[in-house]
């Protein structure tokens, strides 16, 4: 594997990336070793209120209440991150990185609901088989960036591409500015 293990870190979409799917995205990487790579677009909300799917979860879901499309794979299915301080033994969770960690959705929600400080649903998921991603960073179509936990439950999704651009160093804080469409740059 020529790039570390990227989990718990953000994938920057370049503004070359031309993919419907991934053009101006933010992937948080949930999983990545030799077999691959799993990780969910975390700045892109459906209209489909987390209450129409999983009700049980509704009240916990940070705003907006929606779920967010995490990905082109495995839209029928449901993947939950959540944000707590106080995990140590906590039924139904998966440590990812510092306070985030992914959350086991058949998991009675009464059982997390006085220590999740946060709680995201995406719908699908991002996949790349055995050395994909390393061919795409590799080739230019990511930036990889160090993740911070208000990016994955941020407030504002559609502004989340070009805020975790801005704060990085050097000319990636450039690449912030570059219009929607590359050519006119």
């Amino acid at each position: 594997m020529t790039n570390p293990d990227l989990a718990g870190r953000l994938l920057v979409a370049a503004p070359a990336l031309a993919d419907p799917n991934f053009a101006r995205s933010v992937v948080l990487i949930l999983e990545h070793n030799d077999d691959g790579a799993l990780g969910v677009v975390i700045n892109r909300v459906t209209a489909v209120p987390v209450g129409e799917v999983l009700p049980a979860w509704s009240s916990l879901a940070s705003r907006p209440g929606v779920l967010f499309k995490g990905g082109p794979v495995g839209l029928d299915s449901a993947l939950g991150l959540g944000q707590t301080e106080e995990h140590a033994g906590l039924i139904g969770w998966r440590p990812l990185r510092g306070a985030l960690g992914l959350i086991d959705l058949d998991t009675p929600p009464e059982l997390m609901a006085d220590v999740l400080g946060a709680l995201r649903i995406f719908a699908g998921y991002s996949g790349w088989g055995t050395g994909q991603l390393e061919f795409e960073i590799d080739e230019g179509s990511w930036f990889v960036v160090e993740a911070t936990p208000a990016d994955a439950f941020t407030t504002e999704p559609d502004g989340l591409w070009r805020s975790v651009l801005r704060r990085q160093l050097g000319e990636l804080a450039m690449v912030s500015t570059f219009p929607d469409d590359p050519s006119l740059n």
